[in-house]
């Protein structure tokens, strides 16, 4: 049986799917991949910046943003958030998705925490949460 992850930030452009890109970037034949936005414009491309960062590491991202969906929430086994206050919005809208979503560093360490959002930054800031994504997607990866 497959896995489902569904990565949430904002806009969905910057963080999750940079989040996505790098899961599926690992191949894990029993893990599916989606993300998307609480606040995202439905059909937007990712940001330059998170593309940038993204094809440093030989990943190519080919990405549409995605307004969070009942779909996407009975969809996934997970809803991983890039901070508590994704979290609190998915379970505010969604009560039922309230024992599956969690923030991506609680679920991969349990410990609080947001990652830092880039937007609007300089490559560099979308290199440092690039960074903190890979080392998150990595405790990821052996939890699953």
């Amino acid at each position: 049986m497959s896995i489902r992850i569904l990565f949430v930030c904002t806009g969905n452009t910057c963080r999750s799917p940079m989040a996505e890109a790098l899961l599926k970037s690992r191949q894990l034949s029993h893990v599916e991949v989606k993300s998307a936005g609480v606040f995202a414009n439905e059909g937007s491309d990712a940001s330059e910046h998170a593309k940038t960062v993204l094809v440093e590491k030989g990943i190519k991202i080919v990405h549409r943003s995605s307004f969070l969906k009942k779909g996407d929430v009975d969809w996934a086994t997970y809803i991983l958030t890039m901070t508590t206050g994704h979290k609190q919005h998915v379970i505010e809208r969604f009560p039922e998705a309230k024992g599956k979503t969690f923030t991506f560093k609680e679920f991969v360490s349990g410990q609080e925490g947001d990652v830092v959002d880039p937007f609007g930054g300089s490559v560099e800031m979308y290199r440092q949460t690039r960074e903190e994504l890979e080392q998150l997607i990595e405790q990821l990866v052996q939890k699953l």
